[in-house]
């Protein structure tokens, strides 16, 4: 057993070593290079000064609460990528809506809070504990389990469609034209709340109508899927999404030397995911993103963060429906992990 456990992980080293040897010059971004060739526009917004940080309600998001939901709606159609099951609905003012369930409703709402909170884009995400939708088909493809006779659904996720604003595409972690200390910030950001699954297909830029084209370009990036936060630090036979106890017993930094920061997240896939060698490979390439992060972008983004009081943390899962001892335990974990930031 010993000797096939060798092999196999011989195996595993020498075909991830065949597919990253290429890239391996191109995986972390080099700050102060020329990255003209990678647009033919000026580079979409990844991040903007929160000045009013100390004030932004972490209950209600980006979206606030005049967006928040809280009329009727109806089922438009089903989304079957990513998962989780989606499912599109319209409001009764002809809003769109997409809802998810399952296991990232409440990790995505208090993660996008979060993120959003320290300058970053995100999508306007609700939390919703039951949600009823008219028109709702015998039977979806996904997640049929979750709905209740009348349409209703409990514990779902809900994204606004904000009017005028498009899709235009996808961004890659290795290779933009954003400033290194935002995209390092962000790298922080997604340690800070163990969001793992951090492929380029989870990443979006958007433009909105009525925006001028100088300045920021009309376009903004995100990470468009904050779903695998609050759990597990990546892709085991274990992993969890929003929950405290795996939360709390992960770990954040690694490795702290006079110039850089190793984070834990994203983590090495478990070697059973090698019998999936393309996933398995494509995982183990995405470990560069929490790794050598500048200590001072890592101590900038404490610096951010420090400006939060625990109250506003609190909101961001209290929106998320955790209940009142959760909220104080994510709570905590989080002041922790940003008194370390602060320290370096």
């Amino acid at each position: 057993m010993f000797k096939k456990t060798n092999i196999l992980a011989l195996i595993v080293a020498a075909a991830v070593s065949a597919f990253s040897a290429p890239g391996a010059a191109s995986e972390r971004p080099k700050a102060g290079s020329d990255r003209a060739e990678i647009t033919q526009h000026q580079s979409p917004v990844l991040w903007r000064y929160p000045s009013d940080i100390r004030s932004r309600n972490l209950f209600y998001g980006p979206g606030g609460q005049a967006d928040a939901p809280h009329t009727v709606y109806t089922f438009v159609k089903e989304d079957l990528h990513g998962t989780n099951p989606k499912f599109v609905v319209r409001d009764e003012g002809g809003v769109k809506w997409k809802v998810k369930l399952g296991s990232e409703a409440r990790p995505e709402t208090a993660a996008s809070r979060m993120v959003w909170a320290v300058g970053y884009s995100t999508n306007e995400d609700y939390f919703v504990p039951e949600l009823k939708v008219e028109g709702m088909p015998a039977h979806l493809k996904r997640g049929q389990n979750l709905v209740e006779p009348g349409g209703v659904v409990r514990n779902a996720r809900l994204k606004r469609y904000v009017e005028g604003q498009k899709k235009t595409g996808d961004w890659q972690w290795r290779a933009n034209s954003f400033s290194p200390r935002e995209l390092n910030g962000l790298r922080v950001m997604m340690a800070l709340i163990n969001s793992w699954d951090l492929t380029d297909r989870n990443n979006s830029t958007y433009e909105e109508k009525g925006v001028a084209s100088s300045g920021d370009a009309g376009e903004t990036a995100m990470v468009s899927d904050l779903g695998a936060s609050f759990g597990t630090t990546g892709r085991n036979s274990r992993e969890k999404k929003g929950n405290l106890g795996a939360f709390e017993h992960s770990k954040f930094i690694t490795k702290v030397t006079p110039s850089y920061v190793d984070f834990a997240t994203p983590s090495r896939p478990m070697l059973l995911y090698v019998f999936s060698l393309p996933e398995f490979v494509m995982r183990v390439r995405l470990r560069w993103i929490g790794k050598r992060v500048p200590r001072s972008d890592a101590r900038w983004m404490g610096q951010l963060l420090a400006q939060l009081s625990p109250v506003q943390i609190a909101d961001a899962f209290r929106a998320a429906g955790y209940s009142p001892s959760e909220v104080d335990g994510f709570t905590k974990v989080v002041r922790e992990r940003i008194s370390e930031l602060e320290k370096l």
